[in-house]
């Protein structure tokens, strides 16, 4: 299972080469997942972890029904997962993420006065999402 954050500020990826962020858009009729995940959030900041969103975006992109959900999460959580610092939003996007005391997650844009508190802020543990080539 992908770690819950809690207090984190987690910024965008060392090699992220967007100077300020985009919203992800869909290719042809199909989201993607980085728009899955950035929807959810941005539609309700402060509402979910980044397990929830894991989860959702895996159900939601794998249009699983929900009624299934409850029985697809344990399924899902079975292997290891992803966590947001694997995300194309900040790998690409520049979209850092907020985790709060509950772990409930935010997007804060690479521009914006939010993103340079936060990663000022000493009082929150700071990670970087993965970047997105090796370094070498």
């Amino acid at each position: 299972m992908g770690p819950t954050y809690y207090d984190t500020f987690i910024e965008v990826a060392e090699d992220c080469s967007a100077p300020k962020a985009e919203v992800p858009l869909a290719k042809g009729d199909k989201k993607t997942r980085a728009v899955v995940e950035y929807e959810l959030i941005a539609k309700a900041p402060y509402r979910h972890t980044g397990e929830d969103i894991a989860f959702l975006a895996h159900a939601l992109y794998n249009d699983i029904p929900k009624a299934r959900w409850a029985e697809e999460r344990a399924k899902f959580f079975e292997k290891g997962q992803p966590c947001l610092r694997a995300s194309a939003l900040g790998k690409r996007y520049g979209w850092g993420t907020h985790h709060d005391a509950q772990g409930k997650v935010a997007l804060v844009a690479i521009e914006s006065k939010d993103y340079r508190r936060l990663a000022a802020d000493p009082s929150l543990k700071h990670t970087r999402a993965m970047r997105t080539k090796r370094a070498g």
